[in-house]
């Protein structure tokens, strides 16, 4: 998003502050705009900026916008630095889960061998092949019989976070383009039975309004809703069309609520919020009660049949990962899910059960993984991944696509055919993970992809740091990683620049990784290859009984572009470590055989 554009934001804010009335505007504006057939910059209020020319073009990117910066404020958060998924990147994730669904294998029909009959029942048997055929090929055409619309669309099409409706807009799209060549009848009939097989819900009321009013507009202007009149055979009325939104499109709460529909989706596309429970409420008087009660709630919240709702919760409660496992109890047995999720739901720890629940209960077939650097503005700092999984099934291989760019997303069909990408097969895949189901990171040269995968397959039977009684760990006791213990903003009149007769205060800024190895650039151990950067507060003045024995240092690299992720450096006895330096917290009996 350029200057011009976020500047217009605020100046939006300056002058219209109330966030739910620039959304009322926005989408009156917007189907007043449909109307009259002109621009949405004629129909907007006088006293509002100037729209930029980035923003014209598409009026439903500013009201995602819209409506993000409103659950952001909602909640407490800063609606800086606040957006939704461009279009473009819903688009392909649309467009390739339309075409898998497509290119999955049929059975071919089961006929009789000519060769192996009497010449006498030969033409009865070609007649026989030739009705079999028939039938198989409208089965597999009737729309009815595959849960799919004439446009290619399954159904029924679901997402329990609709927000502004940008999902839905786009799927509309796409089916407005591949019916473009069908009797107008046709078209009307088709789009009914898409919006009444839609399944969209909220928490928001703003948002669920918003995303009501929001497909009215786009089917009037993609011709298949009459905005004045009562329909005609090539367009559905506006007091029908809604009807079955309203219906169809409701506020409920997916995590704790039931599901308003007795059916389960067939495909359900979304992206669920990033925010954990500690993101919630946040400004709030009362915050810190309300944020408990809601994790107890989703914590101990039970079926009708006494089950625990969320099995995969551990550690923090974060509301993407629930959101991840409610989806897998929504959809029918073979419906497909599409998730936009962050890159940590891939390896973290915490997201180990839902991981297991992935591979073990469904099919957990697909991912895109885009890094850090990825240049989608609605990841912020983080990895955005996309998962795809076939509900009820069993997964026997999962195909990495990554890292992409934004480079690799093709119009009309999802990714180009060259991203990268690599196959994880079940077994190998437990075995290198021990079982944890994690996806690894791969550099995207083909060399390096070689690389990594062979050193993995060559370190999975190697004893791990997290397991007891072997060669690396030969106590019971688990080896942890465990930060300093010093945190500067409670220690600041003791930190101070360095000079002798000072303990020496080790920061992560101290830890580099050159020629191969982990060093410690300090003062105390090297003053004519230090910088500034490490000679600031790198002395420590406070009690001597801070200072620690040898330890050993695991530093994460943050940079994303940065080759190596982790370096390993060894700290020297008498040494206070700060709380921005990772180490192994080892048991004694592995202590007293390093020195030894």
């Amino acid at each position: 998003m350029t200057s011009e554009t976020s500047g217009w934001y605020a100046r939006l804010d300056h002058e219209c502050p109330e966030r739910t009335q620039q959304i009322e505007i926005w989408l009156d504006s917007w189907l007043e705009a449909t109307k009259k057939g002109l621009p949405i910059a004629a129909t907007l209020p006088n006293n509002w900026p100037t729209l930029p020319a980035g923003l014209l073009s598409n009026p439903g990117t500013v009201l995602d916008h819209l409506i993000a910066r409103f659950d952001a404020q909602s909640d407490g958060r800063s609606p800086r630095g606040v957006y939704a998924p461009p279009a473009r990147f819903v688009d392909a994730i649309l467009y390739d889960e339309l075409r898998h669904g497509r290119s999955k294998k049929k059975e071919p029909p089961a006929t009789l061998s000519l060769a192996a009959l009497p010449p006498s029942f030969r033409g009865f048997a070609k007649q026989i092949n030739e009705n079999i055929d028939e039938d198989a090929g409208s089965e597999s055409e009737s729309p009815e019989m595959d849960n799919r619309t004439i446009s290619g669309i399954p159904i029924p099409f679901a997402d329990p976070c609709v927000g502004g409706g940008l999902f839905v807009e786009r799927i509309l799209r796409i089916h407005s383009e591949r019916i473009s060549g069908n009797t107008p009848n046709e078209r009307r009939e088709d789009t009914l039975r898409l919006l009444e097989g839609l399944q969209l819900v909220d928490s928001s009321e703003v948002a669920v309004t918003s995303a009501r009013k929001r497909i009215v507009i786009v089917l009037a202007r993609l011709g298949l809703v009459d905005l004045v009149g009562e329909g005609d055979e090539g367009k559905i009325g506006l007091s029908e069309a809604e009807m079955i939104i309203e219906s169809n499109v409701r506020c409920v709460d997916p995590l704790l609520g039931e599901w308003p529909w007795n059916e389960g989706p067939m495909l359900l596309v979304s992206r669920p919020p990033w925010l954990r429970i500690k993101d919630r409420f946040r400004g709030h008087p009362d915050g810190s009660a309300l944020r408990k009660r809601l994790s107890g709630q989703l914590r101990e919240f039970q079926e009708s049949d006494g089950r625990t709702r969320f099995s995969a919760i551990k550690g923090n409660v974060n509301l993407y990962r629930l959101y991840i496992e409610r989806s897998m109890q929504l959809c029918q047995k073979g419906g497909r899910a599409r998730l936009v999720v962050p890159s940590s739901v891939l390896r973290e720890k915490s997201s180990l059960p839902l991981r297991k629940l992935l591979v073990e209960s469904n099919q957990w077939d697909s991912v895109w993984s885009f890094p850090e650097d990825h240049k989608l503005l609605f990841g912020g700092s983080q990895g955005v991944s996309v998962i795809g999984v076939t509900v009820g099934e069993e997964t026997d291989v999962l195909t990495s696509f990554g890292p992409l760019q934004t480079d690799d997303l093709s119009s009309g069909k999802g990714l180009v055919s060259d991203a990268p990408f690599f196959e994880l097969e079940r077994g190998p895949w437990s075995s290198w993970t021990d079982a944890s189901w994690a996806v690894p990171k791969m550099p995207r040269s083909p060399i390096e992809r070689t690389r990594t995968l062979s050193a993995i397959g060559k370190l999975a039977d190697k004893p791990r740091l997290v397991e007891d009684g072997t060669g690396l760990n030969p106590s019971t006791r688990v080896i942890k990683v465990r930060v300093g213990e010093v945190e500067r903003s409670s220690w600041e009149d003791e930190i101070c620049e360095w000079r002798e007769g000072l303990l020496p205060f080790v920061r992560a800024s101290h830890i580099h990784f050159e020629d191969g190895r982990g060093v410690i650039r300090h003062p105390a151990f090297d003053a004519s290859n230090v910088g500034e950067l490490e000679a600031n507060s790198s002395g420590w003045s406070g009690p001597k009984n801070m200072a620690v024995q040898s330890r050993i240092a695991c530093q994460a690299v943050v940079n994303p572009n940065s080759e190596r992720r982790l370096v390993w450096a060894v700290v020297p006895d008498g040494c206070v470590i700060g709380n921005s330096v990772s180490f192994l917290d080892l048991p004694p009996e592995v202590t007293e055989r390093q020195r030894g």
